[in-house]
């Protein structure tokens, strides 16, 4: 009997010490799942970019080398797209081409704002008041135009020129994008801005007919023109840089609209960064961002796009074909709209578009 109350007595307490070990074993199984949570928030970046992925690509890969974060791309991402995703929020910073967007999504609690690091660098005309985001590199809308096809005395100056331009005058006449480009659609908010949505459909609707070609973006209108396809086509700026380093078809110039004092300006956006409410890995988010915003980095944001440094005096370089041709906003007749108002719009934009007759996509 008494070697039996041993024996009981033993597993009696060797259950003790299994439940004793088992607790300690959970406790530190959470604290090593804590520990690799917080290690992939540190390690890891989910970025969202509609910029083009040759000119943001190598952006992350430095932010990588710089830092030992891993950068995970999703390009082609449009700003909808992360509209969906609030209730199950996949990305932690979404890159842009066109600041309406950036501002759409602020206004919608997509984007959250922070204290950065640098954020003093970025006018504020270029950021929001909470620092959700900020652009980098801006640009101004204007005509490409083949010299073979027009003279630059025979180009339209002003967007009003489309509503009585006189195709029979017009080789091969010329292109646009379809409506829902990024440039597309901040390009007629600021039409709305200026004229209201009534005047403004008409021209949607004019330009809708006339047009030659309707490209997806603004890459293929340049390399069209350049061909001599179209006389000419409504693009950014520096899709004019980019044609100039073609080795071939680059007999090309460009038309900054809206120049003379009595006309509204060329019409401005700008490209930029936002960090997204939420996020899995926000702390690796604001790091981004910091780093975004030194110098050098601001300069790799401009890269190969060869668009407009916000910041000139940080020293972006252009090749020497282009060089000549660069044009700084302070030279510039610039629509007297504040760009972060382009977010005002950006929705009823993409509607007003595709009611007036010209698609968001090609089809």
């Amino acid at each position: 009997m008494v070697e039996k109350k041993r024996i009981n007595s033993v597993l009696v307490l060797l259950l003790i010490a299994f439940v004793i070990l088992s607790a300690c074993q959970n406790v530190n199984d959470e604290s090593t799942d804590n520990t690799a949570d917080d290690d992939v928030t540190e390690k890891q970046l989910v970025v969202y970019s509609a910029r083009n992925e040759n000119f943001v690509q190598p952006l992350l890969d430095k932010f990588e080398a710089d830092t030992g974060i891993e950068v995970i791309a999703l390009h082609g991402a449009e700003p909808l797209q992360l509209v969906e995703e609030q209730n199950n929020v996949q990305a932690d910073v979404y890159i842009s081409n066109d600041l309406g967007a950036l501002g759409y999504l602020a206004m919608n609690d997509v984007l959250t704002g922070t204290e950065l690091e640098g954020i003093e660098s970025i006018p504020a005309d270029f950021r929001a008041e909470d620092n959700s985001y900020f652009a980098i590199s801006a640009r101004a809308r204007g005509f490409i135009y083949n010299k073979d096809l027009i003279d630059e005395a025979d180009m339209p100056k002003s967007v009003e020129d489309l509503f009585d331009l006189d195709l029979s005058t017009i080789e091969n006449g010329y292109a646009i994008t379809r409506g829902g480009n990024g440039g597309m659609i901040g390009h007629v908010s600021a039409l709305r801005y200026e004229w209201g949505d009534e005047r403004t459909a008409e021209w949607i609707e004019t330009i809708r007919n006339q047009a030659a070609g309707i490209y997806n973006g603004h890459g293929d209108i340049r390399r069209a023109v350049g061909e001599g396809q179209h006389a000419f086509g409504l693009v950014n700026n520096y899709y004019f840089h980019q044609q100039l380093l073609e080795p071939t078809d680059n007999n090309v110039g460009f038309i900054y609209l809206d120049q003379e004092p009595d006309q509204m300006g060329a019409v401005a956006n700008a490209a930029g960064a936002g960090l997204v409410a939420g996020g899995p890995n926000q702390t690796a988010g604001i790091k981004f961002l910091e780093w975004l915003l030194e110098p050098e980095n601001q300069v790799e944001f401009v890269g190969e796009s060869l668009e407009l440094l916000i910041n000139a005096e940080y020293g972006a370089e252009y090749p020497e074909e282009v060089a000549p041709y660069i044009v700084s906003f302070d030279e510039l007749h610039i629509q007297e709209m504040p760009i972060r108002e382009l977010g005002q719009y950006f929705e009823d934009t993409r509607l007003l578009i595709e009611s007036s007759g010209l698609d968001l996509e090609l089809r």
